[in-house]
């Protein structure tokens, strides 16, 4: 029996390299999968890595009228010559041009799973616009995943659509390989107390707080130390001029860049730091919780699905840094409560956002949507 055929779509092909790692493989043993993304070395990794067929389809990140347009007409030409049985799109862009594309060439079954959010922390023209663009994505798609109830709750009360859609689990769709994020079983190598953010070292990651929160707790506490694991967007959404500098001076803050592996600066640190604006549902906390770190978190989409105050972390308000510097201190002076967080911090990762369990469920709503003609 010939197999239905698959398209799996990102704006950038960094995201189906980490979003779909080792899940396109999976999905080849029942399913014919054809990966397309922008053009770049880690499209080709993922033709190597999950042994798909791959599609350039160039795709701008942020709104190009001119290309844009371009990419959607390519998409239609994809889309026509592949004639899929289903388009599965995640991040922005590609969602809104795989849903139009994949509408107008008529293919039956067009999934957009939301990672997360846009315009809640936009305003104005450019708020009205996104949130234009996102209920095209909705309007054109035949399925909705929302990778969390915090999304999904965005979407239907500010109406950007009013079809049914349904959480996948516990809401990640990616999940946490067990084995690979697991304790050291050894203490941190440093004295002191050290604090560790993984992401993008950006505005919208709640930079220019944490290190003014941090600066604040270092003039009291000198034994303290953070450490920034990601790279620096600064012609997309820059931190302050401030910031930079007081980063650059080091000081008890150290900036070691992107980090294929952030495993050892995880195992190396005694708390997670996560002040984001926004969010789907941000991986680096589930990673840091199943090496057993508690984390300070803020109460924005998917990280207070992660987090349950004062049993696994600490939840304070964006934006917020006296919060952020009340929560560092009490972490750093409060050791018995630390431990007990801790001590939680796998066990809930592991009920919620197991790999396997979180594919299961993607697999499952494939089978269900896939199993009949439409």
């Amino acid at each position: 029996m010939k197999k239905k055929k698959i398209i799996r779509s990102s704006t950038i092909p960094q995201s189906l390299a980490t979003f779909c790692n080792g899940l396109l493989k999976e999905l080849s043993s029942e399913y014919e999968v054809v990966a397309v993304s922008s053009p770049g070395e880690d499209l080709d990794k993922v033709a190597r890595q999950e042994g798909v067929r791959t599609i350039a389809v160039p795709m701008e990140r942020h709104i190009s009228l001119l290309n844009d347009l371009r990419s959607l007409w390519k998409m239609w030409r994809v889309m026509r010559r592949e004639r899929p049985d289903m388009v599965h799109s995640m991040t922005p862009k590609a969602g809104l041009v795989c849903m139009m594309a994949g509408w107008l060439a008529r293919v039956p079954r067009r999934v957009h799973t939301f990672t997360g959010l846009v315009w809640p922390t936009a305003t104005g023209l450019k708020r009205r616009i996104l949130m234009a663009t996102d209920w095209l994505t909705c309007a054109c798609a035949t399925h909705i995943i929302p990778e969390g109830e915090g999304v999904k709750n965005d979407l239907l009360s500010h109406h950007i659509t009013r079809k049914p859609i349904k959480v996948l689990g516990y809401g990640n769709v990616r999940g946490i390989d067990l084995d690979y994020y697991k304790p050291q079983g050894e203490t941190p190598s440093h004295s002191g107390f050290t604090f560790v953010f993984v992401g993008r070292i950006v505005r919208d990651k709640g930079i220019n707080e944490l290190v003014a929160a941090f600066d604040r707790l270092h003039s009291e506490l000198e034994n303290v130390k953070l450490v920034l694991v990601g790279r620096r967007e600064d012609n997309l959404d820059p931190v302050s001029p401030a910031t930079l500098d007081r980063i650059n001076r080091g000081d008890g803050i150290e900036a070691v860049g992107n980090q294929s592996d952030t495993r050892p600066f995880y195992s190396n640190a005694d708390a997670m730091v996560f002040p984001s604006y926004r969010e789907g549902f941000p991986n680096v906390v589930i990673e840091a919780g199943a090496m057993g770190l508690p984390c300070i978190v803020t109460d924005i989409n998917g990280s207070r699905e992660i987090i349950i105050d004062g049993k696994n972390g600490v939840i304070v308000p964006p934006k917020d840094q006296d919060a952020l510097y009340h929560a560092m201190k009490e972490f750093v002076e409060h050791p018995d409560a630390l431990a007990a967080m801790a001590a939680n911090a796998r066990e809930l990762v592991a009920k919620r956002f197991e790999q396997g369990y979180v594919r299961q469920c993607l697999y499952d709503f494939y089978h269900d949507i896939l199993k009949d003609s439409i």
